[in-house]
């Protein structure tokens, strides 16, 4: 299964690349000065299953309104279906979250999280270092532990990738059964700081 699981795994994060492009999201915010980082689990090839695109946009200064400047130009595009604003300046996060949905051609909507945050701010940084620490760590065989057990979660299930690099890096959990015990001893509540 396991070659069967990379090829899908490849195939799925080509489709993000094209969603990307067509959605224009470095360009729209470039147009206001920020400094855009893929995160999650596009960034370090452990997108599987799951239409989940992750950004982390950073300028100096977080104002509504050129946040929505930026916002509105990935809004414009007619396959964008839906977009949500979420104001957290005020908060630890010290951002503003955009979610928005894109329907492709072959009828999948893809969720593209952009979470633009002030630079200086607790998670500046966060979570690009996360993604290099857990690349670093990957070896072959846990990279296509993650992605089987990406693959066998069902379609009704949403589980934080984190869950996943824990049980399988930190804790040697290998199969689907395994992996359904270990989440019930290791709920996941708000943000996790595990580092690999």
């Amino acid at each position: 299964m396991g070659t069967k699981v990379e090829e899908l795994a490849r195939e799925k994060q080509e489709k993000a690349w094209r969603v990307i492009r067509s959605c224009g999201i470095l360009p729209a915010w470039e147009s206001i000065g920020a400094d855009v980082h893929l995160v999650g689990s596009l960034k370090t090839g452990l997108l599987m299953k799951h239409c989940d695109i992750d950004f982390h946009i950073y300028t100096k200064t977080l104002e509504v309104e050129t946040s929505f400047r930026a916002a509105s130009l990935i809004a414009a595009n007619p396959e964008i279906a839906s977009v949500e604003y979420v104001n957290r300046i005020h908060t630890e996060e010290q951002c503003i979250e955009w979610h928005a949905w894109y329907s492709a051609e072959d009828g999948e909507t893809w969720q593209i999280d952009m979470i633009h945050i002030r630079k200086g701010s607790f998670y500046d940084g966060y979570f690009e270092r996360f993604a290099e620490r857990l690349s670093a760590v990957l070896t072959p065989e846990t990279r296509s532990a993650i992605l089987a057990l990406k693959y066998e979660t069902p379609d009704s299930e949403t589980i934080p990738g984190i869950a996943y690099y824990q049980a399988v890096i930190r804790d040697g959990v290998r199969s689907f059964a395994e992996f359904t015990e270990w989440r019930k001893k290791h709920p996941l509540r708000g943000i996790c700081d595990w580092m690999p």
